[in-house]
């Protein structure tokens, strides 16, 4: 296992962290947020795009790159790095979570999983073994172990099974990684359940990988409990590795999410909702469609240092998001990420100067979060067509 983290300063009064992430295509400094590029692209950006936004790490998926257009192309291409010419660090998402959302088309056991593909039906097989290899193949940075993600409405004995079963195929990853070069993170589960993800960390922990994350979460339970389980698991991990948060992306989660221990992060939701009009802003997100900007000369945020708002007024992004132009989703996708940078950096600056207790409460006080109730139905309907497609 390679030492890959470094622990810079905790604030007082909180449990939050920065820190730095050493990986062999350069240091990611922590707390960060990272694009999902599930397909070997942030969608509708470039990678100089992605690095004039200011960002050092990306996501992409071992089980989509898998399937389409396939390991041995992308190893014959140099690795992920190359084929996709982004030369910072990239984090791969073993599949679990992709896998087992695939309900309909998967079946599990203890060596592994046995699913369909989602783009032309064909068999696969894929265990713990054959995750670290796709992942080594790949050449990313950060690779996680194969988990089982259960369902939120899963009952105690389920869930602990699928947490045992995670346990087992963690260590079966730990034995096959073969590289030296790669930091190999664990995946906490357990559910909603304290008594389980208690047991989960303390077991995963007692392995010694190279950092945690969070899983299993932001998967239809309401905020609030997701807090809770945050907060209790964060505080079980170990003070000197990397913990990550999977699949949590909206400004006041981060925030919140800070303050209990999280060092990474990893969500859709500022691309996906990007391209359907909503640009964030430190009082909420706006929806640009609406005719209060049909004529705005001004630009969407006159505070934003973006490319977007740097050039175009919001009449503008209006004009294009009705006419349905190509432009519009980059120019909104340039501005939600700069934006999510910006509140990292800002995140990290208050941690190194002692204040981001009072950033949070400051922040949390004016940023207008999405109604839980709308969220929740969102998060369904969404669930939904990934089931049936499993678009990113």
């Amino acid at each position: 296992m390679i030492d890959t983290f470094r622990l810079i300063k905790s604030c007082p009064d909180t449990s939050a962290r920065a820190g730095e992430l050493y990986t062999a295509h350069g240091p990611v400094t922590t707390p960060i947020f990272m694009p999902v590029g599930t397909q070997a692209t942030v969608k509708t950006l470039t990678p100089q795009e992605l690095k004039d936004i200011g960002l050092s790490i990306i996501l992409a998926n071992a089980y989509h790159l898998y399937l389409r257009p396939g390991t041995g192309l992308i190893d014959k291409m140099g690795g992920l790095h190359n084929f996709m010419k982004w030369d910072r660090a990239i984090l791969t998402d073993s599949g679990g979570y992709q896998i087992f959302s695939l309900a309909r088309l998967r079946k599990v056991n203890d060596e592994g999983v046995v699913f369909l593909s989602h783009i032309d039906g064909s068999q696969h097989f894929i265990t713990p073994e054959t995750a670290i290899r796709i992942q080594e193949s790949i050449g990313a940075d950060v690779i996680m172990v194969l988990d089982e993600c259960p369902s939120y409405t899963d009952g105690f004995q389920k869930v602990k099974q699928a947490m045992e079963r995670t346990h087992r195929w963690a260590n079966s990853c730990q034995q096959a990684q073969k590289r030296n070069d790669q930091a190999l993170f664990a995946i906490v589960q357990g559910g909603t359940f304290t008594e389980l993800r208690h047991q989960s960390a303390t077991q995963l922990k007692s392995m010694g990988f190279a950092g945690y994350a969070i899983g299993g979460l932001s998967i239809g339970e309401p905020k609030a409990l997701t807090r809770t389980v945050v907060e209790e698991t964060a505080a079980l991990l170990p003070e000197d590795k990397p913990r990550y948060l999977m699949g949590v992306g909206s400004p006041e989660d981060i925030v919140h999410a800070v303050a209990q221990g999280i060092d990474m992060f990893d969500s859709v939701l500022p691309t996906r909702v990007a391209r359907n009009g909503a640009l964030y802003t430190w009082y909420g997100r706006r929806n640009i469609r609406r005719t209060i900007y049909s004529k705005l000369e001004a630009p969407f945020d006159p505070d934003c240092n973006c490319y977007t708002c740097r050039n175009f007024s919001a009449a503008y992004l209006n004009h294009l998001f009705k006419s349905k132009e190509l432009l519009a989703y980059r120019l909104a996708t340039i501005h939600n990420l700069t934006f999510i940078n910006n509140l990292m950096n800002k995140i990290r600056e208050n941690i190194v100067n002692t204040t981001f207790n009072s950033f949070k409460k400051d922040f949390l006080a004016h940023y207008e979060g999405t109604n839980e109730n709308l969220r929740l139905d969102q998060k369904e309907k969404w669930l939904a067509a990934h089931n049936r497609n499993d678009s990113g």
